[in-house]
């Protein structure tokens, strides 16, 4: 397995929001820099207000801790919680966030000029990336696997497969990112 690069969210610096509703930790981006083509980050969301917008984005996300959002998109609003079904849309929709029930830490996936998926991790049953990189983002503690080579991702960390493997196979709770 070409060994990926593991980072754990609380070692990556926030970053405030420009509108100060909360905190972003990127994970990764991918060419690094403005044009990257993947980008991976954490969000910790303290108050209602609007997503920056990102044209020609497809975007992911799924709330990791807390209540969850209510998350209005071009005028239609969809409903996120911790462990539910990720949204997928438009970078450029104008989109706006309500908080649910108080803070929020969520998980966002973008890719730029190509397919992408965020999907729940089935623990013991092997996921087979249609991609040709993709990521793990662990909501618990466990073992990550490709036939007998291991990588130990702690609680709330990410490991990111510059080259995806045939196929994957992780223990605990978390999200396969597709890019």
């Amino acid at each position: 397995m070409t060994r990926p690069r593991v980072t754990c969210v609380d070692d990556v610096a926030p970053q405030r929001w420009r509108n100060g509703g909360g905190w972003t930790r990127e994970l990764l981006a991918q060419p690094a820099g403005e044009n990257w083509r993947v980008r991976v980050s954490v969000a910790d969301i303290e108050a209602d207000g609007p997503f920056s917008s990102f044209p020609g984005v497809q975007r992911h996300f799924a709330v990791l801790q807390g209540a969850g959002v209510a998350l209005t998109i071009d005028g239609a609003t969809f409903r996120v919680e911790r462990n539910g079904t990720p949204v997928q849309f438009a970078g450029g929709a104008a989109t706006s966030c309500r908080l649910l029930d108080g803070p929020t830490r969520d998980l966002n996936l973008m890719v730029r000029g190509g397919p992408g998926a965020l999907l729940p991790v089935e623990p013991g049953r092997p996921w087979i990336p249609t991609t040709s990189a993709c990521g793990l983002f662990a909501t618990s503690a466990g073992q990550c696997r490709n036939g007998d080579d291991t990588v130990r991702m702690p609680l709330l960390s990410f490991a990111w497969f510059a080259v995806a493997p045939a196929a994957l196979m992780f223990d605990g709770a978390g999200w396969w990112l597709a890019a």
